[in-house]
């Protein structure tokens, strides 16, 4: 020490005797020149100022410092903290010297510094050199639950294994800790990682049987619930489900997600159902909402399956995106597929669901956002619904809005979008439901908004109810509700309206009647479509007549329609049952014409040429 003492005089003596200054005059040279003699033993000027320190040097008369804001300090500096030749240890040795130095509060300041660098090789050779040295009163360092907890973390991030991790927590009691839920919870991300599924969920219950400081937290039940799910283990999940929301705490979006995966692959709907509900109850679950496409997946397998409560649940959860779309900044405008919508206005007709119906209908509306009109498919699809359950003042409601979106729409295709035989099928045997009293029920309906403001007229609603009464065979009521079509609402028959009435003569063998109203269509220029043939072909088979009912097909093909494959098995089913061979033969010809495979009716045949007898009957 003290060579070096001197050595550092004899630079300042040496530093000092080696400096010239500049004079001031102006007319001297301006430029520094060299001292002659290094060793000259005059001093220096006192009045002369020396130059400021360079900032670049990391000077302490600086606050900071551009290149360096944190000074650095030499080893052999006298300010500096750490003892000398501290940093030429190596690094076991440097933390073996640390650890004797360090109190608990000390001890968890450098856990944190080190695990933010994730320096987890370190923290536990430190805690392992820590524990086995003595604090300044000469005892041995006594860790705390917090202390050991960072210690099974590093353990962990070293990829020690669960068995591994329970030793360690067993070695608590050793120093009379006792374990509390995080710590149990390291043990628990050990075994998921190794997919431990039976060890986890015996760890489980032991932190359910053990006291307050252990008990499962969220994370634990997480962990569990996961590894059971990726498992196939659904009943056991869902026991652990139940607990946890039973003891408050939310479910996270990957666990929920996973529970959906799994009760979607297994078919468990009505278990999904159940978690769903449960979390609609609780205001931390409130909010949980599975991601969009998620959603949209949940949709159509409960469309599929015809589950209409887990149907109406996947269109709410997208309601929930819509409006948290709209409120954000910029915003994020969603919209539900139609065709998805349309999926589940049937699904609401099959399951005579009126919630599922509501709900389809509002969150079509608000996607589209009034930019444009739903589909005809989509008013159709309502109506199904509306039909489907009762609920006719709706229906007729709904296709009065269809009659004004689209009642201007093209000729063919209108044509088709209200026909009762086919679109509105549905809303005409809903009509005829109850009978007679339906029928009247809704003709009356239907007279009374006519003389409304605005006044309601519709040929579409009267032609289901003149449907309607064919269908109960009431055709007294078909012909009083078609002619009330001019005289009373002042309205004028289209075709659907004569096929209705046709339809009514042909069931009750009325061929003459039906051939007439044909007749009287055709004669007031009225256009007959492909069904107009068919039912007219249909009143001709009823009265046994396979030979007019072909007469009528070969009208049809010249007026530009093709029969179709129904029509003519019934005709050949007629003509077999009157064993009319040649009008047969006719009936093969058209089907090979238009290439139509007509096939066999083999079981028909059999069903037909039952010999019934009482033998059998000993």
């Amino acid at each position: 020490m003290a060579s070096q003492m001197a050595i550092l005089t004899r630079t300042r003596t040496l530093f000092k005797t080696s400096t010239k200054s500049i004079t001031t005059f102006t007319f001297l040279s301006q430029e520094p020149q060299l001292a002659e003699s290094t060793h000259s033993s005059s001093p220096p000027p006192s009045s002369t100022t020396p130059l400021p320190p360079n900032p670049a040097s990391g000077s302490p008369l600086y606050n900071e410092n551009w290149r360096s804001p944190i000074p650095i300090q030499k080893p052999n500096s006298n300010s500096s903290l750490m003892p000398l030749g501290f940093l030429q240890q190596s690094p076991s040795s440097r933390i073996q010297a640390l650890s004797q130095t360090l109190e608990v509060e000390s001890m968890m300041n450098v856990f944190a510094d080190w695990m933010a660098s994730q320096r987890w090789a370190d923290t536990k050779e430190l805690f392992e050199y820590w524990i086995r040295s003595l604090d300044r009163a000469g005892k041995p360092n006594k860790p705390d639950v917090n202390i050991y907890n960072h210690y099974l973390r590093a353990n962990l991030m070293t990829n020690a294994t669960a068995a591994d991790l329970l030793d360690l927590l067993a070695q608590m009691e050793d120093y009379a800790i006792v374990p509390n839920t995080a710590s149990f919870n390291l043990v628990l991300k050990a075994m998921y990682k190794a997919k431990e599924t039976v060890a986890a969920t015996k760890l489980l219950e032991r932190m359910l049987l053990t006291g307050k400081e252990s008990l499962p937290d969220d994370e634990s039940y997480d962990l569990v619930i996961s590894m059971l799910l990726s498992t196939d283990e659904i009943d056991a999940a869902l026991k652990y489900i139940d607990l946890a929301l039973k003891s408050g705490y939310m479910l996270s979006m990957k666990v929920f997600t996973e529970c959906v995966q799994s009760c979607v692959n297994k078919g468990r709907l009505d278990t999904l159902i159940s978690i769903i509900e449960r979390c609609k109850t609780m205001d931390q679950n409130k909010a949980l909402c599975p991601p969009w496409n998620m959603c949209n997946f949940i949709a159509e397998v409960a469309m599929q399956e015809d589950n209409s409560k887990l149907a109406f649940y996947s269109l709410e959860f997208m309601a929930k995106w819509i409006a948290r779309g709209e409120q954000a900044r910029p915003a994020v405008l969603l919209s539900v597929d139609e065709g998805l919508v349309l999926s589940a206005l049937g699904t609401a007709g099959r399951t005579y669901s009126s919630s599922l119906l509501d709900a389809s209908w509002a969150i079509l509306r608000h996607s589209l956002r009034q930019k444009k009109a739903p589909n005809p498919e989509s008013y159709l699809g309502k109506i199904y619904a509306l039909a489907s359950l009762g609920n006719l003042q709706r229906a007729f409601s709904t296709l009065n809005e269809f009659e004004a979106t689209y009642g201007n729409y093209d000729k063919e295709a209108e044509e088709e979008m209200f026909s009762p035989f086919t679109s509105l099928y549905p809303l005409a045997v809903a009509c005829s439901k109850k009978g007679f009293e339906t029928l009247d029920s809704v003709y009356f309906q239907l007279e009374n908004l006519s003389r409304a403001d605005p006044p309601y007229k519709s040929v579409a609603a009267l032609n289901c109810i003149i449907l309607g009464c064919a269908n109960i065979w009431d055709l007294d009521r078909a012909y009083q509700t078609f002619e009330a079509i001019g005289s009373s609402f002042g309205l004028t028959p289209d075709i659907h309206s004569y096929n209705a009435l046709m339809l009514a003569f042909g069931r009750l063998k009325k061929t003459f009647e039906a051939s007439r109203v044909f007749e009287h269509l055709v004669g007031l220029g009225v256009k007959p479509n492909a069904m107009s043939y068919s039912l007219l072909v249909d009143a001709h088979l009823i009265n046994r007549d396979p030979k007019a009912a072909l007469s009528v097909i070969d009208e049809m093909v010249t007026a530009g329609f093709v029969p179709s494959k129904e029509t003519l098995k019934k005709v050949r089913r007629r003509c077999i049952r009157e064993m009319d061979y040649e009008s047969d033969d006719q009936v093969e010809a058209l089907a090979k014409k238009f290439k139509i495979r007509m096939g066999s009716e083999m079981r028909r045949d059999i069903l037909f040429n039952l010999d019934y007898n009482t033998n059998f009957a000993r």
